[in-house]
């Protein structure tokens, strides 16, 4: 069986969560302290980073390049289109919410209200937190935008980028940190992604001393 070294809340583990289920991969999840990196987890991944993934008698880091490896090796159901231009706006749409989404809101909100306790690293900077809920609203309406124009985020079919985006916003969502009456479309979005077997096991995560928000696991929220 594989098994994911990971830490609930974080967007790149939950990212690779969502890849192994919804292609049926049997995994032991592991939380990891990786703030507080053990022999054994450094010699795992040097990084000190998670997710980590073994599988297929493989140590594997670094979360693009592991949903990249599950889509080469377990390549049904597909997340990643045929076409070059098409896999182009995936991989364009992965990097936007793993770089450009997370340094300017993830960052901001999920890791100043929550990293940071449980780290034992100080209080919330409240200009960071200022700053992540102005931007996750410029980052809701360009979403809200290209689905105006797509069934999905990259297209007209379920992709590793929509997996990109879930994981990142339903790890907001789950302190309350995405308004999603501002688009009716990212909510339907969000939803239907949501009401997918895959999505199961992260709105059962539960964080001791963060308790979810009584809709965060409501599939009709």
């Amino acid at each position: 069986m594989a098994r994911l070294f990971h830490v609930p809340l974080s967007p790149f583990c939950r990212k690779v969560r969502l890849s192994l289920a919804e292609k049926r991969i049997e995994c032991e999840l592991v939380e990891e302290r990786y703030w507080e990196p053990s022999p054994d987890f450094l010699r795992r991944n040097p990084a000190a980073k998670v997710p980590v993934l073994k599988i297929d008698g493989k140590t594997l880091s670094e979360s693009a390049a592991i949903c990249e490896y599950l889509e080469e090796a377990y390549p049904e159901p597909a997340l990643m289109p045929r076409g070059r231009d098409e896999r182009y706006e995936v991989r364009r749409l992965v990097a936007w919410f793993d770089d450009k989404f997370h340094n300017e809101v993830t960052s901001k909100l999920l890791y100043e209200r929550v990293n940071k306790k449980i780290m034992s690293r100080g209080f919330p900077d409240s200009r960071n937190v200022k700053d992540g809920a102005k931007a996750i609203k410029f980052h809701l309406d360009y979403m809200a935008w290209l689905l105006d124009h797509r069934r999905w985020l990259a297209g007209g079919s379920l992709s590793l980028a929509d997996f990109a985006a879930a994981a990142h916003l339903s790890a907001l969502d789950y302190i309350s940190d995405v308004d999603w009456n501002r688009s009716q479309s990212v909510k339907d979005w969000y939803a239907t992604i949501k009401s997918r077997p895959a999505f199961r096991s992260i709105l059962a995560d539960q964080v001791p001393g963060f308790p979810p928000p009584a809709h965060y696991a409501d599939l009709d929220f």
